[in-house]
């Protein structure tokens, strides 16, 4: 098949060389940005006079067949051609003739590939937010059904505090609501059209970069050519976002794996979302809590592979951004599959609450709450600090807990314990006492729930993407 530049040349390129220049096996999938691009630039052109009105109507008649004809399955995307800018162009031309051959008239494939790498990173932004707004809302429903069950809080891996399970949610559903915010940074800083920048310098054309921009939904035109078509900052920053949101599933999936061992059993994850073992009958393993945590650096791969490649290149396009693309729409992809079966198997989970409360009743959670007891008896704190530390250096020589004890041997530790210590480090008590904002204590987390719950009707990206869109069918 002729290049779209072939006329400079005398002999054919290399088979080889065409190979590995050709991008088609992978760029095929910004077909649907292609067409759109190319739409919303003749519908320019004939605005400005540069094309007749018969020729925009012609070349959109064509443009929309295609689109159809591929997504119907009776058209293949001819997989010779160097890349799908030049399979729409061709078959543009075979089917309506030189018109087809204007369709190009004012842009370069510099500014071309930019806008539809633009166009298909945008509306994966957007899918990316929604699918995170589906994992808030299954985490802001667990929280909603658990704000009084017990567990411990862990550090270093050592039980610490009593927590709730609405509680260790919380945090997560904090982690993932500024994964959705960092979306919508990466939407605002990006959202604008590189259409019209030419190979690096404009053209002579008297185009309306801000009819197309605004035709495509962008919030105007970018300011310098040279950027337009060398810039890739923005896929970086998404897949810095991405890995961010991997980094917050891997972390959530290994504890998930750890809940899930024969050591804590504070849930079942549910059959769907678990295999067994070939050899050993009684195994039920959380594979996709395991996967969703080795695809992590995959996409971190893919993030590390386009700053290495971008850390050399002088401006403006260099043929080394076409390796923008493969390890980009992979790390896409393996994020958004990795939010949805997650979502999945988060949803369908059974927590084992009785586990959980008798887990948080051992390894001495409500240590600070002794101390603050006797705080509150006007003990200085160092003090107390330091006489609960004998008192469980005590328990655990008795193998017992500070609750378990009698009055006598607290009493034979301090004697400012009374009867109310057994209130005092009560698990209950000691969650329901934490009453400060973000804390565990019920009231507290009712009343961010309630912020959660305010905070998810507002709208996606995909519904600002709806409102801006012109109507360039």
């Amino acid at each position: 098949m002729a290049q779209l530049w072939g006329g400079r040349f005398v002999k054919e390129t290399d088979q080889m060389v065409y190979d590995f220049n050709a991008s088609i096996r992978f760029d095929k999938r910004l077909f649907h940005q292609d067409i759109e691009g190319s739409i919303a630039h003749v519908t320019m052109l004939a605005r400005q006079g540069i094309l007749t009105r018969q020729e925009k109507d012609d070349i959109v008649f064509g443009l929309q067949g295609i689109r159809r004809d591929v997504d119907n399955g009776s058209l293949a995307i001819d997989m010779t051609c160097e890349d799908i800018h030049s399979f729409v162009e061709a078959q543009l031309i075979e089917r309506i003739g030189d018109t087809g051959k204007k369709l190009h008239t004012g842009r370069s494939r510099n500014d071309q590939v930019a806008l539809d790498m633009r166009l298909y990173t945008r509306l994966q932004v957007a899918q990316t937010d929604e699918l995170l707004k589906e994992l808030l809302e299954t985490i802001l429903s667990v929280m909603e059904e658990n704000v009084e069950t017990y567990m411990p809080g862990f550090t270093h891996l050592q039980k610490a505090q009593p927590v709730t399970l609405a509680h260790h949610y919380g945090a997560y559903f904090e982690m993932f609501k500024r994964d959705r915010q960092r979306m919508s940074d990466i939407y605002k800083r990006m959202n604008y059209c590189p259409l019209g920048a030419g190979a690096l310098a404009g053209t002579t054309y008297p185009l309306d970069r801000e009819y197309s921009a605004k035709l495509m939904g962008f919030y105007g035109p970018t300011l310098n050519s040279m950027d337009s078509v060398s810039d890739r900052d923005y896929l970086i920053e998404f897949l810095s976002a991405l890995s961010t949101v991997m980094m917050h599933l891997s972390r959530f999936c290994e504890e998930i794996i750890i809940w899930n061992s024969n050591e804590y059993q504070f849930v079942e994850i549910d059959d769907a979302y678990s295999t067994g073992s070939s050899i050993m009958p009684q195994k039920k393993n959380p594979d996709i809590a395991e996967l969703v945590r080795g695809k992590t650096g995959r996409v971190y791969g893919a993030l590390m592979s386009l700053l290495t490649t971008m850390k050399g290149i002088p401006l403006a396009y260099n043929k080394d951004m076409q390796e923008d693309k493969e390890a980009a729409f992979d790390a896409m992809d393996t994020v958004k599959d990795c939010l949805t079966l997650f979502t999945g198997m988060v949803r369908t989970m059974k927590f084992r609450r009785d586990r959980m409360a008798a887990s948080a009743m051992k390894g001495f959670t409500n240590a600070t709450d002794a101390a603050d007891y006797l705080v509150n008896k006007g003990v200085p704190f160092r003090d107390a600090h330091s006489i609960i530390g004998r008192l469980v250096l005590y328990c655990i020589g008795k193998d017992t807990s500070i609750e378990a004890l009698s009055l006598s041997e607290l009493q034979s530790i301090s004697d400012k314990f009374e009867e109310d210590i057994y209130d005092a480090v009560s698990l209950k008590t000691c969650v329901e006492k934490r009453l400060t904002l973000g804390a565990p204590g019920p009231e507290a987390m009712r009343q961010v729930i309630g912020q959660y719950r305010e905070y998810l009707k507002g709208e996606t990206l995909r519904d600002i993407m709806s409102q801006a869109a012109g109507d360039i069918s």
